[in-house]
């Protein structure tokens, strides 16, 4: 769209009339072929530069149009969707609203990852703790069995 907004007309006028000049100059005295040379390669870059002050200035004219749509969110417009699409986009709505509502539990997993080790290793440390009571556990109830039966003896004699 920039591309076709341009203008011909060059924006050096007056550079473009000294070259022509030049030329004719150059061609009435026999100029050196380097000085010639020198002109061409400057007459290509001026060729650039009137490009890309068209370019600029085909901006300039889109600048306000180009605002408005940068400033604008694309979230209020409507998008036109075929009808064979209607079902997936429902799908993907229902997905990304799933998506954001377990987004906070997913954040605290993700800040959690670097915790790992040192929870593996409470973890650890607490089924050794665990293993150890229930040892003890074991043998609290051994005494215990062990005492009832003396207690039935001592009853029946």
């Amino acid at each position: 769209t920039l591309d076709l907004t341009c203008r011909k007309t060059p924006c050096f006028v007056k550079f473009s009339e000294m070259e022509e000049t030049v030329n004719i100059q150059a061609e009435n005295n026999e100029v050196p072929p380097l000085l010639l040379s020198q002109f061409y390669f400057i007459g290509e870059k001026c060729k650039i530069l009137q490009d890309m002050n068209r370019h600029l200035e085909a901006i300039l004219k889109e600048k306000r149009a180009l605002r408005k749509r940068l400033i604008k969110p694309r979230c209020q417009e409507t998008l036109p969707i075929e009808v064979t699409f209607h079902k997936c986009l429902v799908d993907l709505l229902t997905e990304a609203m799933t998506f954001i509502e377990n987004l906070e539990s997913h954040l605290q997993t993700i800040r959690s990852i670097p915790q790992i080790p040192n929870t593996m290793k409470n973890l650890e440390i607490a089924l050794t703790k665990t293993e150890l009571l229930a040892i003890d556990l074991e043998e609290l109830t051994d005494q215990i069995l062990k005492w009832r039966d003396l207690q039935k003896e001592v009853c029946s004699d």
